[in-house]
């Protein structure tokens, strides 16, 4: 009994230590949000994403920046100011899963400006983007991954 009592204490210690990672590790384990995480560290928000939050992060992957005109990503990461509004603009307060998501109509961003969400043919829309993969969670909130770059209003 007593060594199954130590085992015990063993295995929740190290479930403990086994936490989910927070929104930006998570990120970068992913692998496909190498442009997002560059521009998360160019804007300053590192600190921010790795806090307590919760946040609901619209992730646009390494493809949806791909998709902006050339030289735009380039240009963002010299302008610090204008690349932290975009990026805020794709962060929502609080734990957003999908299942909430597709009830709303829209969401005001940490940035300020208000996202559009619509469902269309069973595919939610943020905006002009689809959300192809929902609810990655992290020990500070959640990301859902979106396919194109969401701009707010300058």
């Amino acid at each position: 009994m007593k060594k199954f009592v130590q085992m015990f204490a063993c295995v929740a210690i190290l479930s403990l230590s086994a936490s989910a990672a927070d929104i930006v590790d998570t990120a970068v384990a992913a692998g496909s949000f190498n442009t997002l995480v560059a521009a998360v560290k160019a804007a300053g928000l590192v600190d921010t994403l790795k806090s307590a939050g919760p946040f609901t992060v619209f992730a646009p992957t390494d493809d949806a920046f791909a998709k902006l005109p050339p030289g735009t990503v380039e240009g963002l990461l010299k302008d610090p100011a204008k690349l932290k509004k975009i990026l805020l603009y794709h962060v929502v307060s609080g734990k957003v899963m999908a299942a909430d998501v597709v009830k709303l109509k829209t969401a005001k961003t940490v940035e300020g400006g208000m996202v559009k969400i619509a469902v269309k043919d069973g595919k939610v829309m943020l905006n002009n983007a689809n959300v192809v993969k929902t609810d990655i969670g992290t020990d500070n909130g959640v990301i859902h991954v979106i396919d194109t770059v969401i701009m707010p209003k300058m």
